[in-house]
């Protein structure tokens, strides 16, 4: 069975769209064959960076490391519950299908409750829920007392999550490894700062998911969509392309895969001088 790997987080722009994309590059680049699917049937953001990949590689005459991807779309029974019947009969064969071919599938998840999502998640080897670095964010994963900032409680989200795992333990199979992702961290020794990292670590704690640092706000992930590209595909030879912050940006992909323990990523010169 392959190993799937799923962005999900119920609040939208917290970077799973790019996060995946760049799993994606990574894992391809180092030889595996990867599955893609979008649950986000209205943005299709990761495919939407799909299709701009494809348009540039077709523009400049190139090959990029592309995933296998599987389109899906949502029943249109009357009935609730069969449609619900048919979208898990349609997300198993996709599953099946991939996970004839791949050693890893992306699943990324939209930022609301969806029967795709939650059939996702229950099937989620990792689950990586990335999350911008403020309260706000924070409020996806628990509800905090604003008078001493304590937990209260899990979210409607890490309930999910919570069944999600026991379905998993009922079956068998190993645990999940649940991620969170800790994306567009300030540089500045912020009090928010601090409180976000205080109420995650006490929440970790309680509810069984670990820490790691993301991506910071760098404007090079904003422009990179529209080509399709991802950090991974920069030439080290070329000055333009790799600026200070964009190494280090670059640095910061590889530090993910590594805390993730699913593959050591290498780049497009790398890669080459490897083969050489």
């Amino acid at each position: 069975m392959a190993h799937v790997i799923v962005m999900g987080n119920e609040k939208g722009g917290s970077g799973k769209s790019t996060t995946a994309m760049h799993l994606i590059t990574a894992l391809v680049r180092d030889g595996y064959r990867v599955g893609a699917l979008d649950f986000d049937l209205r943005q299709k953001s990761l495919f939407r960076y799909l299709d701009n990949r494809t348009n540039y590689m077709e523009r400049h005459g190139i090959e990029l490391p592309m995933p296998v991807q599987i389109e899906l779309a949502a029943s249109t029974n009357d009935s609730r519950e069969r449609a619900e019947a048919e979208d898990e009969a349609l997300f198993d064969q996709a599953m099946a299908e991939l996970s004839a071919e791949c050693a890893y599938i992306v699943i990324d998840c939209p930022g609301s409750f969806t029967p795709y999502s939650r059939f996702a998640h229950a099937r989620a080897d990792t689950l990586i829920t990335p999350m911008n670095d403020s309260l706000v964010d924070f409020d996806m994963l628990a509800r905090l007392d604003p008078a001493d900032g304590k937990i209260l409680g899990p979210s409607l989200y890490s309930e999910m999550v919570w069944n999600a795992r026991q379905k998993r333990a009922a079956s068998g199979r190993k645990p999940m490894d649940w991620v969170v992702l800790r994306n567009r961290m300030s540089t500045i020794d912020a009090k928010n700062k601090r409180r976000v990292g205080a109420a995650l670590k006490d929440l970790a704690a309680r509810i069984g998911f670990r820490l790691v640092a993301g991506f910071s706000e760098r404007v090079i992930f904003r422009e990179m969509f529209l080509s399709g590209l991802t950090l991974l595909d920069l030439r080290p030879d070329d000055p333009q392309a790799m600026s200070m912050s964009n190494i280090a940006a670059r640095q910061e992909v590889r530090e993910l895969m590594r805390s993730l323990g699913l593959a050591e990523p290498a780049d497009s010169g790398e890669k080459q001088a490897a083969n050489a």
